[in-house]
């Protein structure tokens, strides 16, 4: 049951990154969405954990993994721009 609900929730949180940072060069289609949402929730759960905000054990929630996909959806406008 973890890896179904890493899944919906990774896809959900890769709405909301998608509808928070909006952009003509995002990814599409609903496996890259849900694998935005899942890097969104390593990025928020690494960035927390290495500021203090998240213990050893502990993951970003669905408003972290959102943000984390907003952070990798700009790095992503970074890199598209470039090419």
């Amino acid at each position: 049951m973890g890896i179904i609900w890493t899944i919906i929730i990774g896809f959900i949180a890769g709405i909301l990154g998608k509808l928070l940072m909006p952009g003509d060069n995002e990814p599409s289609g609903f496996i890259l969405t849900t694998i935005l949402g899942i890097v969104g929730a390593f990025v928020a759960t690494y960035l927390g954990q290495s500021l203090g905000w998240y213990g050893p054990g502990e993951g970003a929630g669905l408003i972290g993994a959102a943000f984390g996909a907003v952070i990798v959806l700009a790095v992503w406008g970074m890199f598209r721009r470039r090419a």
